[in-house]
């Protein structure tokens, strides 16, 4: 089977390129901006009829989209994450190669969750935030393009490499600072929101099932199960020997918060229904939060 990875240097798309090239009967082509692509090409600003000729001499069978952005303004996040699928959907329909495509989402599509709730596909999306608005907007085009598709809305992704700008992220960064300087207190804030944790190499394994599987729609990779960031604090400096104490600041965003205030749109809960990938694609995720915040630790007390 012929892949067409595009995303390849991204967060989760190292790890999809990883868990490809693991399938001996894989033949993967890496197409993205970086000059350790296999092929260069910017889905923002390069032509539908330029990818098309590409699809028609490669000719994949799955065409697997990692790439997008997740910072920036909006106009930006529209060009990368909305203008970017608009062209890969119009590229595949004019090219004959017939690739099945699978898109990546993010729970971000659907915004606030009332608190104790699981989200199911078929909740109304309500995106608090430019980046869930384009990428909600990608994935109307694709499951509206009427291509053999399948949009998987990963929820909150977590692991080795995890970005240092995402809530663990900074956690890492906080504690592994806090340990070189010799400071015996961590202060920290926002630990009372609560999401749905995901191991990035889970979601690479449910990637690599979507694409083999016939599926189609939305379908949500996450574990099912919301963790207070406080908690994941907790876990993150036990792993990491921390001896010092976790001072929690007064944060106004606690209680009753508007959409905004939180970088993800999602308000304080979000917490994923995945039965959905369990019958569709028969995956579960199989790596716990405690051994990803030790492998976040492992890269990150690498600087010390």
């Amino acid at each position: 089977m012929r892949v067409l990875l595009l995303g390849a240097n991204g967060y989760l798309g190292r790890y999809v390129a990883d868990r490809l090239l693991a399938d001996p009967a894989v033949q993967l082509t890496a197409l993205g901006r970086g000059d350790d692509a296999d092929v260069r090409f910017d889905l923002a600003t390069g032509s539908p009829g330029a990818l098309t000729r590409f699809l028609n001499a490669v000719h994949p069978g799955v065409v697997i989209n990692c790439a997008g952005a997740t910072r920036g303004g909006a106009r930006d996040l529209t060009r990368h994450n909305t203008v970017a699928v608009a062209t890969v959907c119009e590229s595949l329909r004019r090219s004959g190669c017939g690739a099945r495509l699978v898109q990546l989402g993010c729970s971000s599509e659907y915004g606030p969750s009332q608190p104790g709730s699981s989200t199911a596909e078929d909740a109304v999306p309500r995106p608090g935030g430019p980046y869930g608005v384009s990428k909600l907007a990608a994935t109307e085009l694709v499951l509206g393009s009427g291509l053999d598709a399948i949009v998987l809305r990963v929820f909150s992704p977590v692991g080795p490499g995890t970005p240092a700008g995402s809530p663990l992220g900074r956690l890492a960064d906080a504690l592994r600072r806090a340990m070189q300087n010799g400071d015996n207190e961590l202060k920290l804030s926002g630990l009372g929101v609560q999401r749905d944790f995901v191991d990035v190499r889970d979601v690479a394994r449910a990637v690599h099932a979507a694409s083999l599987s016939a599926a189609q729609g939305a379908v949500n990779i996450g574990t099912g199960r919301a963790v207070r960031l406080r908690e994941a604090a907790a876990t993150l400096a036990r792993v990491a020997g921390y001896g010092g104490s976790l001072h929690e600041l007064d944060d106004p965003h606690l209680g009753s918060p508007p959409a905004y205030p939180y970088p993800d749109g999602c308000g304080s809960w979000q917490q994923a229904d995945v039965r959905t990938a369990r019958d569709r694609l028969g995956w579960r995720p199989r790596i716990g939060l405690e051994e990803s915040l030790a492998d976040i630790w492992m890269e990150a007390a690498c600087r010390i």
